[in-house]
């Protein structure tokens, strides 16, 4: 499955301990994430991860863009919401592309846990059915 993940800044510290505690899991599927996020991933848990460039210069367009087309299975988006910094991805445009399309989004540590262990248990497995196809390229 493609999932999408995505952290303001005041997040990735948040985002990097969550992605080392789920690597396993985490391993097993491909990962998309905006230029930052992706290379913090990479470094700290060891993951290979399909970047977008940075948020701030267009990075959560191009990730808005794989959710319209359908082909994010689900997505995680850490954001700090007593922190809206305007070079930080858009939130509303995100959750609401991940609503229109019937894509599972979590945005803190507590919806993300589910999700992912959800994942891990096949409770997505739904999305193959929307998405047969694997390797959604950007």
């Amino acid at each position: 499955m493609n999932i999408g993940i995505i952290a303001h800044n005041s997040k990735s510290i948040l985002i990097e301990d969550f992605c080392i505690a789920y690597k396993t899991i985490l391993s097993r599927h491909d990962i998309y994430a905006t230029g930052t996020t992706g290379r913090r991933i990479e470094a700290a848990a060891s993951l290979h991860v399909h970047k977008f460039l940075p948020g701030s210069i267009g990075g959560d367009k191009q990730f808005i863009e794989m959710i319209d087309r359908n082909a994010m299975d689900l997505v995680i988006f850490f954001y700090n919401p007593n922190m809206i910094d305007p070079k930080d991805p858009d939130v509303t445009s995100i959750v609401m592309a991940c609503d229109l399309n019937s894509i599972p989004v979590a945005t803190n540590i507590a919806t993300a846990e589910m999700l992912i262990l959800g994942l891990e248990r096949g409770d997505l497995d739904w999305r193959k059915a929307v998405n047969p196809g694997e390797g959604y390229m950007i």
